[in-house]
């Protein structure tokens, strides 16, 4: 074997994984715009046993060498609640993925993908989406737009160039993701605020912020409306308790009572809008670890935050009333109310609503209503094997 041959090979032990997990900072050492992510979260999103996203799937790591070099990585995961999703819905039986790809040049790329669709094809897939790491509901997609300013919690940033590396790996676009940004320091247009008054003097129609003494049972309210409210919806695959409970533990630290709401019509909950302080401002610095003095930094930031950027990352409708004026209503006062609390309290100037489905007609009408502007696109590819 040449000395520069490139060699693809599971990862196997903790110097491995060690090595998947730090290769982005090399690839993306020069780009302003990365966030490096928390080392110790990468690690538990990859580990059986600490994600309960492997209670019901299954996944390989593979990374590429050349001349003992680590110059790319992917993984091909199977998602067995997927798999029994409906076909129009985007998923559905022999459905796999793959994803976490970075490469340094499009041999690597080639040959990442082509290991990835091996290990799917050897497990009975008939078709990949992709990139997905790893579950729908944690980074979806390709960023192809947008690669000039840094990405939000929870959302994924890459290189330009892997674009035409997928392409020509022979995959096609299937869906698309957008974020929509707003300044939120200005008022909504003046139709969007007399919806708003008029919902405000509804007697039937409340309002309220999550009660964090209360939070296992708020979490499975909003778990409820989420699952019926997005249950249509392209690439929809159920979250389970477990997932749920996880996800809350992790979030709880930038759970703040005023930025998420919750919609009652008639008494009963029907809507709900999470939104989060852009914990990436705090994190940046960091460079991946809370030692020595990070967890300090951290800390402090979460008790008291100033963000300038606040992030809608989950927002439903019950389906019941998803074609009515009311649903728009709903949104538009939540919308509303925590637009005012984010500047009050947070010192927040900017909103990011996303990610939201391309043909999400409801969503991206609301967000054209409050004058905000696609700022990111993310491209989810197929592939037939």
């Amino acid at each position: 074997m040449a000395q520069n041959d490139l060699v693809i090979t599971p990862v196997s032990g903790k110097t491995d994984l060690k090595a998947f997990i730090d290769l982005p900072w090399r690839l993306y050492a020069n780009d302003p715009n990365w966030v490096p992510p928390l080392k110790g979260e990468v690690k538990e999103l990859l580990t059986p046993g600490k994600n309960p996203f492997f209670g019901h799937a299954e996944a390989q790591y593979f990374l590429a060498r050349r001349g003992g070099k680590v110059v790319g990585r992917i993984s091909a995961h199977i998602d067995r609640l997927a798999l029994q999703q409906p076909v129009e819905q985007g998923m559905g039986p022999g459905t796999g993925n793959f994803g976490l790809f970075e490469a340094e040049d499009a041999e690597t790329a080639k040959a990442l993908i082509a290991t990835a669709e091996q290990w799917l094809r050897g497990k009975g897939m008939t078709r990949v989406l992709g990139p997905i790491s790893l579950s729908i509901w944690e980074e979806p997609g390709l960023l192809i737009a947008g690669h000039d300013h840094p990405p939000t919690v929870m959302m994924g940033h890459n290189s330009p160039a892997y674009q035409a590396m997928i392409e020509g790996a022979g995959y096609a676009p299937v869906k698309q993701l957008k974020t929509y940004e707003l300044d939120i320091t200005k008022n909504f247009p003046p139709l969007i605020q007399r919806i708003v008054q008029s919902g405000e003097k509804n007697g039937r129609i409340r309002i309220r912020k999550v009660d964090k003494s209360k939070f296992d049972q708020e979490a499975a309210i909003i778990l409820s409306i989420l699952n019926d409210a997005w249950g249509n919806n392209w690439g929809f695959v159920p979250i389970t308790d477990e997932e749920v409970a996880h996800t809350g533990k992790k979030l709880k630290p930038i759970v703040f009572e005023d930025l998420i709401m919750i919609a009652e019509l008639d008494g009963e909950p029907v809507a709900f809008m999470m939104t989060l302080p852009d914990l990436n401002e705090a994190v940046a610095p960091l460079n991946g670890s809370l030692f020595p003095f990070g967890w300090i930094k951290l800390l402090s930031w979460l008790r008291k935050p100033k963000a300038r950027t606040m992030r809608v990352p989950l927002m439903g409708v019950v389906q019941r009333l998803q074609s009515s004026r009311m649903a728009s209503q709903l949104a538009f006062m939540m919308i509303e109310t925590i637009r005012r609390a984010a500047i009050a309290n947070y010192g927040s100037t900017r909103g990011e609503i996303g990610w939201v489905l391309d043909d999400n007609q409801g969503m991206n009408a609301i967000a054209d209503a409050i004058d905000s502007k696609v700022n990111k696109v993310y491209q989810i590819y197929e592939k037939g094997l």
